[in-house]
């Protein structure tokens, strides 16, 4: 596939059942909207703020560049008092900087830093649009090329648009998905390209709640491809690279920096946590994608990961190297859990189990679950059995992995549903006891968006309430949930 097959800047890819992982563009508009209108009542213990983040970006882009290029626009839902509020605002970090007080677009190309305008050397060319989380009294925003920028979680203004966990972070990047430990509250993550543009270097780390580093260490992996998502247990730390690879070929020709190459395998690698990475297993699987997780656990030396996983490319705007034009039925994803028995010395593959017929993408747990067994897991999909003759409409379905059990909440004709959020009823409810979240963009009505609130136990007894707002609202790829108990005061 060349540059000229890619769909035209900013479209969004028409996939049968696709979900809505970003809304169409905003127009570079911040928001301010009190005391939103509501049907339904607000769970009366539902208290605190539903953050995400995606791309929007700050000036058209360039031919050929793909929708993951814009500029993160940082959003929040305020619960409090039975009332909700909606902000929105750009993370005005080093590339957004730049760019505004040039008046143009200064990194014009995904991830390539050689089409990069002269005058931005030196800066972190990151656009903190891909996840958001609360930590240490501060909202991280992060894009996996570059460091987390700061926020204010109460106003969303930015505080420090390079943040190094006060100058303890060696890696040049950092991950959009680090995991909170479910025991102690420490954050764990890593960056891979952590030397640089091209390198084969990962850095792996632990920060206390407080933001103090108590571990690190470096590894190498197989191949440069794209570490999406890992998964971290008790005991160990889980990667999966998969062949959607630096294609150098192509960033000279004026190319993104990634191609899906189907010629390469895929590689499952565990780890000892807390280790210095010496130990690490690479486990050899087919040509596959997996790039986020909704779960982790192991077994005595028995590690299980649950993943959405794909036969290749998941991604229609991602060139394939072998020039064939992209597949909807191979790209569409299903829940697999993939394992190895670390016990066996002698074992060099994964094993792979399809858990759920169930299509979709960007699955999400209780986020207190991180690193611990889990039960309950939760999709963005197609219905998996409409009515005959009918469409599939979007929906969020709920797993009960010890059960096999799913129910499904079924959104209606002309309705696309970003990644779900789960907020527990209280800090000690117990899992998946509180209440599911999601923006719906209603594209019969020209696009305007709703945010839907589900009890999370009965998903197909549809909304207890419905945030609705007056038009179009900043995209989504990830979000984050904090209790009112985890935010500042002020």
């Amino acid at each position: 596939m060349s540059m000229d097959d890619l769909p035209p800047a900013g479209a969004r890819p028409q996939i049968p059942g696709a979900i809505a992982m970003h809304a169409p563009p905003l127009f570079r508009t911040e928001m301010d909207i009190a005391d939103c209108e509501v049907d339904g009542r607000l769970p009366a213990d539902l208290s605190g703020a539903f953050y995400r983040v995606g791309p929007d970006a700050q000036y058209p882009l360039a031919p050929g560049n793909i929708p993951f290029d814009g500029e993160g626009h940082a959003s929040m839902f305020r619960f409090k008092d039975g009332h909700v509020s909606y902000k929105s605002r750009y993370v005005r970090n080093q590339r957004y900087m730049a760019q505004a007080e040039a008046h143009r677009i200064l990194f014009p190309m995904y991830r390539n830093p050689h089409l990069d305008d002269p005058s931005v050397k030196g800066l972190t060319r990151g656009t903190s649009n891909t996840h958001i989380i609360t930590y240490d009294g501060k909202l991280l925003a992060f894009k996996e090329d570059s460091p987390p920028v700061a926020m204010n979680p109460l106003t969303l203004e930015t505080i420090d648009p390079v943040y190094t966990f006060d100058g303890q972070l060696e890696s040049k990047t950092f991950t959009a998905h680090p995991k909170i430990d479910s025991e102690n509250g420490n954050l764990i993550a890593f960056g891979y390209e952590a030397k640089g543009f091209n390198t084969d270097d990962v850095n792996v780390f632990e920060y206390t709640p407080q933001g103090r580093k108590i571990w690190s260490a470096w590894i190498k992996v197989p191949y440069i491809g794209m570490i999406h998502d890992f998964a971290v247990t008790r005991r160990h730390v889980i990667f999966l690279v998969i062949p959607l690879a630096i294609d150098l070929e192509q960033m000279q020709r004026g190319g993104i920096h990634w191609s899906w190459d189907g010629s390469k395998p895929t590689y499952f690698g565990v780890m000892r946590r807390g280790g210095d990475g010496s130990d690490i297993r690479w486990f050899k699987g087919p040509e596959r994608s997996a790039t986020h997780v909704m779960g982790a656990f192991e077994d005595g030396e028995k590690i299980y990961v649950d993943m959405e996983m794909s036969a290749y490319n998941p991604f229609p705007f991602m060139p394939m190297r072998d020039g064939v034009r992209w597949d909807p039925v191979k790209g569409a994803s299903h829940i697999t859990r993939l394992s190895v028995d670390l016990s066996d010395k002698s074992l060099t593959s994964y094993s792979m189990e399809p858990l759920y017929p169930h299509v979709g993408a960007l699955p999400r747990q209780d986020d207190r679950y991180h690193t611990v067994p889990y039960r309950i897991g939760f999709l963005p999909c197609p219905d998996p059995t409409p009515a005959a003759g009918k469409p599939a409409n979007a929906g969020y379905a709920r797993f009960d992995n010890q059960t096999r059990a799913t129910q499904f909440f079924d959104a209606g004709p002309g309705t696309l549903l970003a990644e779900a959020c789960f907020a527990p009823r209280s800090k000690n409810a117990p899992e998946g006891h509180g209440y599911l979240m999601g923006v719906a963009t209603r594209q019969h009505e020209n696009g305007r968006c709703d945010l839907i609130i589900l009890d999370a136990e009965h998903l197909d007894a549809g909304p207890v309430a419905t945030v609705r707002l007056p038009g179009r609202i900043a995209g989504q790829i990830h979000g984050w949930w904090t209790a009112e108990e985890q935010l500042p005061t002020g």
